[in-house]
């Protein structure tokens, strides 16, 4: 299959806690998939606490979980509006309401939309997977409709 020269951006949202990012890379590294992909920063504790290791502690952890959002806000912003494609991953064992939001803003951005969850969780996310473009529940789906869409 004949890949597209063009250079896509795939921005990788969602659940920090298992490899789906790694088998999502290991993937389109098999298959020489034209390909950047971007994410948020996936350290937690590094996400958490960017506003008060850098600009001070606060009082209260309203102001410190508003702080760390609004710096992280930066780099979500602006890697969204730069993506071809994201993909938003839906993990089982957290709420990701960070997720949810990335796949509200790409939708209002208009950009093409992946959703990436398990079936236990379709009736909760159906407003998100009506938006999408796409619903996987594996990363090498994913891996397939990027190589399908990327064709020549």
């Amino acid at each position: 299959m004949n890949q597209s020269s063009r250079t896509w951006t795939i921005y990788l949202s969602g659940e920090i806690h298992t490899d789906w990012r790694e088998r999502i890379r290991a993937g389109v590294e098999e298959r020489g998939l034209n390909v950047v992909l971007t994410g948020p920063v996936c350290d937690h504790e590094a996400s958490d606490l960017v506003g008060e290791r850098v600009l001070g502690a606060e009082e209260s952890d309203f102001w410190r979980d508003h702080k760390g959002a609004s710096i992280n806000a930066i780099r979500t912003r602006t890697l969204l509006a730069e993506a071809d494609v994201v993909v938003v991953r839906f993990g089982e064992k957290y709420k990701q309401w960070n997720a949810a939001f990335d796949a509200g803003q790409a939708a209002a951005l208009g950009k093409a939309l992946i959703t990436l969850h398990g079936e236990e969780l379709t009736h909760a996310l159906k407003e998100v997977d009506a938006a999408a473009n796409a619903v996987a529940s594996t990363p090498e789906q994913v891996v397939e409709l990027l190589s399908y869409v990327m064709q020549a």
